[in-house]
């Protein structure tokens, strides 16, 4: 066991939309993210995926409904199967739960798509 401190974890890496894996429990990975600009529109057809912002603001647009807009502090939930499209105006620091496999891109191949799995250092 070891803990993880968040200041130093999102200092030890600047790329944007690169998440990086903070800790692994039940099967499912706590992935650390610098984001800013528009993500690909996608969805995981096999797993939900938890956003919580810890510094900044993230809009989740979806295709189905109104979007929902994350100040720090708060967190939401899109289910499986549910199209959605991450953006931040300006940089965010976010964290992400989700099934360890999970692809960043869901079911898209996108210039973002994530091959590997990388681990804060």
């Amino acid at each position: 066991m070891e803990k993880v401190n968040l200041d130093e974890a999102f200092a030890s890496f600047s790329e944007q939309w690169d998440p990086r894996i903070a800790g692994e429990l039940n099967g499912q990975a706590v992935k650390l993210a610098k984001v800013e600009g528009e993500f690909v529109w996608h969805s995981h057809d096999d797993a939900d995926e938890l956003f919580l912002v810890r510094s900044g603001t993230l809009r989740i647009e979806l295709r189905e409904q109104s979007d929902i807009v994350l100040d720090e502090g708060e967190f939401v939930v899109v289910p499986r199967g549910v199209e959605h499209r991450p953006v931040a105006d300006q940089q965010a620091d976010i964290l992400l739960f989700e099934p360890a496999e999970t692809t960043n891109t869901g079911d898209v191949d996108a210039e973002q798509t994530q091959t590997e799995q990388k681990y804060i250092d």
